[in-house]
């Protein structure tokens, strides 16, 4: 069995952080690179994502107020730089979606999902730094989006935007009539939720409540207990899809939302909720322990890859059904699920994580850092279970 301590899974935080200083950093730009492959080479001409500055802020400035190792602002410093000289669009507010290998802009659309995840990270970095400027524009990205993507007639928010605000078909994530989507409105109510944290304004917590609803009211399909994907502007739904990952992300997730806002009503039924969200991410297991990456229950296809990031996800989401409810069973999918990423997703040669591992358990030796694949997800499973089983001790 693997090691199921606090100790285990903050050394496996200090290993990831390790990683991301020694390879993604790219010293000649003053910024990261966009890729670093299976080698450790970093990719000096891949394109920038704003996802992953954000995350990289994000995990780094969480490393400082956690670890207390004043080296790990030094990341989280050049990542909040990064973010603010290349990404923010000084013209027309919010950030761009990518840059190229130069640090020019390369996408320009303002994607709601970009700028919820810039807002995340910079709420963070302040949460560390005190630093007002950081602050200041995660307060900018609030009223931006509230002024844009807010559908005040239907709730939620809308998916994209052209450069200077005005509508655009091309989605990037989605496509038209689908301009509201689960994935956007879970990261954006979680955006919303760490600014909430350092900033408890009253129209913030209104917003970020209503968001809360919508999930729970729309997004989460109360017969199957699973959210759906994509959705026209009255929530209309455009396939079945299951995403496994996404659903105990989720489970735990939007309990925390409800943790931070206070309001007992909404934090019953969320609890409620998350519980029955989890039992039902279990019919995705496999035999292994890991959660499959999504079935379609129209083809009946199932895509059985095991990807790092919803083995990070359903690690503290099993564990965090079991301080629900004390049910030891999830406890048990918790505890098989770190077993499964130490044996199966920790490179022990290289460093990180692999990116996915076949149903037999075979690694695929993609990409170490991409467009994608970033140090959140892993590093904070790792700072979670670390402090939940901590403080139940």
């Amino acid at each position: 069995m693997a090691d199921f301590s606090p100790e285990s899974f903050k050394n496996e935080l200090v290993n990831i952080l390790s990683y991301w200083e020694r390879y993604a950093v790219n010293r000649k730009t003053g910024g990261f690179y966009g890729r670093v492959n299976y080698d450790n080479e970093g990719v000096a001409d891949a394109p920038h994502a704003v996802v992953i500055t954000s995350r990289i802020l994000w995990t780094f400035s969480m490393a400082k107020r956690v670890l207390k190792d004043p080296k790990y602002l030094i990341v989280a410093d050049r990542a909040f730089q990064d973010l603010s000289i290349h990404f923010i669009d000084a013209k027309y507010g919010g950030v761009f979606w990518s840059t190229d290998g130069d640090n020019k802009p390369l996408e320009t659309k303002k994607q709601i999902y970009g700028n919820a995840f810039a807002m995340y990270g910079l709420s963070e970095y302040y949460r560390t730094t005190n630093f007002p400027p950081a602050l200041d524009r995660a307060k900018e990205l609030f009223y931006i989006i509230e002024k844009h993507a807010f559908d005040p007639v239907n709730g939620g928010y809308r998916e994209a935007f052209a450069r200077d605000w005005t509508n655009t078909d091309d989605y990037i994530l989605s496509k038209s009539p689908w301009i509201k989507s689960m994935n956007t409105h879970l990261h954006l109510v979680e955006a919303y939720t760490n600014l909430y944290r350092v900033w408890p304004d009253k129209t913030l917590k209104k917003q970020t409540m209503a968001m809360l609803n919508a999930i729970l009211d729309h997004i989460l399909n109360s017969k199957t207990n699973r959210m759906e994907m994509f959705f026209n502007e009255k929530w209309e739904t455009k396939d079945r899809v299951i995403s496994y990952g996404h659903d105990i992300e989720a489970s735990w997730l939007l309990y925390e939302t409800a943790e931070v806002l206070k309001d007992e009503k909404l934090l019953s039924k969320t609890r409620k909720q998350c519980i029955l969200m989890a039992e039902a991410a279990m019919t995705g297991l496999g035999v292994d322990g890991a959660l499959n990456y999504e079935y379609d229950p129209e083809t009946k296809h199932t895509k059985t890859e095991r990807n790092w990031w919803v083995l990070a996800e359903q690690l503290v989401g099993f564990y965090n059904a079991y301080q629900l409810t004390n049910n030891v069973d999830f406890k048990a999918k918790a505890e098989k699920s770190w077993e499964y990423i130490e044996n199966k997703f920790v490179d022990k040669d290289r460093g990180e994580w692999f990116g996915a591992v076949k149903e037999d358990g075979t690694q695929i030796h993609g990409d170490k850092t991409n467009f994608w694949k970033c140090p959140y997800h892993n590093a904070r499973a790792c700072v979670e279970m670390w402090k939940r089983l901590e403080n139940s001790h």
